[in-house]
């Protein structure tokens, strides 16, 4: 008894660091954006459908590979993500935080719908692009997919640590992110850093979209709502504006929706996500990785 459980607790781990690494690539578009213009940027689950239908063009009709699809995708979502700053964001870079919340679930609205009406609301199924070799370890099965998955999501995070931690660019991200105005000063172009910031964000979103169409084989243009919400939990998570804190927080929720799931709770998956950003916004507001912050009244 107690062998299967442990069986099927590392079956779930599995199954949650899969689900995770998606979680987790989104919640980092969410977190840099914040960390940089101090922005909820809600339209980000919709451009992560974006980039799941670019994939889906990129296998079906051009019958691309999985790699060559997948940078496809990054490549339309990361043109998508500067076109959206500069035309829905820049205008107010100076007006109220609640005028961009607004404008941002506007944006959201409009791919959303937009979508629709191009590729209708037909739901479309994403085709097999990995073997369907399943791997026994010790009981636990994961299939050659889910590797995939998490060396893809692992792989992408580390190149953006590097990015922004030993390049010029994200040298230039950092100083914008601590003070705008004294890097402004420092000759450092404020804005091409934004929309180079949104261009990350939305290039591993469109990444997160091919994956998750991968995981569950099917694509819609309203997919992007639910995994968008728990990538925003996650960010929230794990400190809103802390990269490394929207890594953990996606790795965690996916660990304890597939837990949750695995034991008979699967109706509570999405119930169980939001539960856990009431709590750390009544226990640890800043979340796990966030320091709280003094601010002069």
């Amino acid at each position: 008894m107690g062998s299967s459980i442990a069986l099927q607790v590392f079956q779930q781990i599995v199954n949650g660091l899969s689900l995770g690494s998606i979680y987790a690539l989104i919640a980092l578009g969410y977190t840099m954006v914040y960390g940089i213009v101090k922005l909820i940027n809600f339209a980000h689950g919709d451009v992560m459908m974006v980039g799941a239908y670019a994939g889906w063009y990129a296998t079906t009709v051009l019958h691309l590979s999985f790699l060559p699809a997948l940078l496809f995708a990054m490549i339309s979502c990361a043109i998508l993500g500067v076109v959206i700053e500069r035309i829905a964001y820049k205008p107010l870079r100076n007006a109220t935080r609640i005028a961009a919340l607004i404008t941002a679930i506007g944006v959201s609205l409009f791919l959303e719908y937009g979508g629709m009406l191009v590729v209708t609301a037909q739901v479309r199924t994403y085709p097999p692009v990995f073997p369907e070799t399943i791997y026994n370890v010790g009981g636990v099965m994961f299939k050659y997919g889910d590797i995939v998955m998490i060396v893809t999501a692992v792989v992408l995070m580390a190149l953006l640590h590097f990015t922004v931690q030993y390049t010029k660019m994200g040298k230039a991200m950092r100083a914008v992110s601590f003070d705008k105005d004294a890097a402004l000063l420092m000759g450092i172009n404020t804005n091409n850093i934004i929309s180079f910031t949104f261009a990350i964000g939305s290039a591993l979103a469109a990444a997160a979209g091919v994956l998750l169409g991968v995981y569950f084989n099917t694509i819609d243009p309203l997919m992007g709502i639910i995994p968008g919400l728990k990538a925003f939990v996650a960010a929230v998570l794990g400190g809103i504006g802390i990269i490394p804190g929207a890594m953990v927080g996606g790795l965690m929720l996916g660990l304890v929706e597939s837990i949750v799931s695995g034991f008979g709770a699967s109706t509570w998956r999405d119930a169980v996500a939001f539960l856990i950003l009431i709590l750390v916004l009544i226990v640890k507001p800043s979340g796990l990785f966030g320091k709280n912050v003094r601010e002069k009244v």
